[in-house]
């Protein structure tokens, strides 16, 4: 998943929202808890994408049909295969486990080297079992998933719905757990949830993301038209999922700290928020103690500040999301994905974050 940013002119084109129902809910069971906050049956939706070639449809193709096969297989042989490749890919990509410690020791400069070593093998290792997942979810059996799925609200759910019933909600979330399965266990379980999507560079590829998610029921949302559609989505009472723990370009990005360090991140889930009135809620996809079940965590509703300054506002509301992701990867750090370079693009004068781990990984490799 990709965060968003949202011009204030597509926005507000979007008319006016139902005001909220006055009569509580009846909190039963577990669905109809979920739908009390505005969360709507999944529903068919279009195929969606850039135009292909027909070497990218044969690409896909032949992808897909081999993800079929290999899904055949039993889970526990999935799971085994997914570890080892993750734990060959630790020792063999160096230049990624650099970056990894690089981030770790941003983020736990109190742990040994050996401690932060641990923490990015045992993150490699999940997402070696999200591999294996993603294979079930992109095959056959998926409904396996969801089965190995359950939720763990958190919330005071009336009160929360009195307030914020058929405004939808932005859900703040991060490459955290197995990040790829949290919109389709949504939508899996019957309830709609949009997912905004940069699209990839290998068209055959981001064709078969988007199979894997719109065919469990995932509304995708192009990135370069997000806004209107987002706006929509949240309209219809719908969740619109927003990862936000990846580092954008220099002209998107509000300078925020993450474990310390600042990081150029987006305005655009500050921006939503602002203008349409949606509550932000942090929800993570954890994996239990087996390895193999997960819980959906929703956590309380991020309090957005409003003031006379809005620029202000924008910076100090980014600042309390990406607090939130802080916090998951805090819990669960073997969770998160540390790979990524989420301080690459750095504030005027500030010293380069990557740059000696990468030199040694090509020195390693020369």
């Amino acid at each position: 998943m990709t965060s968003t940013q949202a011009t204030d002119a597509e926005l507000r084109e979007s008319p006016a929202r139902d005001p909220a129902p006055d009569y509580p809910p009846d909190y039963s069971n577990e669905r109809r808890l979920l739908e009390s906050i505005g969360l709507q049956r999944a529903r068919p939706i279009e195929p969606s994408g850039p135009k292909m070639g027909l070497a990218d449809y044969v690409l896909f193709w032949a992808v897909a049909a081999v993800f079929h096969v290999i899904s055949l297989l039993p889970d526990f042989v999935l799971y085994r295969i997914g570890t080892l490749g993750a734990i060959l890919s630790l020792h063999i990509d160096r230049r990624h486990a650099r970056i990894g410690i690089a981030n770790l020791k941003i983020a736990f400069p109190e742990k040994t080297e050996a401690e932060r070593w641990s923490i990015l093998r045992e993150s490699y290792v999940n997402f070696g079992r999200c591999a294996a997942e993603y294979i079930r979810l992109a095959g056959f059996f998926r409904g396996r998933l969801a089965r190995r799925t359950r939720y763990a609200p958190r919330l005071d759910m009336e009160k929360f719905l009195q307030t914020y019933h058929q405004r939808g909600i932005l859900v703040l979330s991060a490459h955290f757990g197995n990040f790829e399965l949290l919109a389709p266990m949504h939508a899996m379980h019957g309830y709609q949830i949009s997912l905004v999507h940069r699209t990839q560079r290998l068209l055959f590829a981001d064709k078969l993301i988007t199979f894997v998610r719109e065919r469990a029921g995932v509304q995708v949302v192009r990135k370069y038209r997000a806004a209107r559609a987002v706006v929509r989505a949240l309209e219809t009472g719908a969740m619109v999922g927003i990862p936000f723990d990846q580092n954008v370009k220099q002209r998107e990005a509000v300078y925020v700290p993450f474990f310390g360090e600042l990081a150029a991140t987006s305005n655009g889930l500050a921006r939503l928020a602002e203008i349409s009135g949606a509550p932000v809620l942090p929800v993570y996809m954890v994996r239990e103690g087996d390895k193999r079940h997960h819980r959906i965590e929703i956590h309380e509703p991020i309090a957005v500040q409003q003031s006379s300054n809005r620029e202000a506002d924008i910076v100090e509301n980014t600042r309390r999301f990406v607090t939130a992701v802080e916090d998951i990867a805090r819990r669960y750090p073997e969770q998160f994905l540390w790979t990524h370079r989420r301080y690459r693009t750095r504030p005027g004068g500030a010293r380069p974050i990557y740059e000696r781990a990468i030199r040694k990984s090509r020195r390693r490799n020369e």
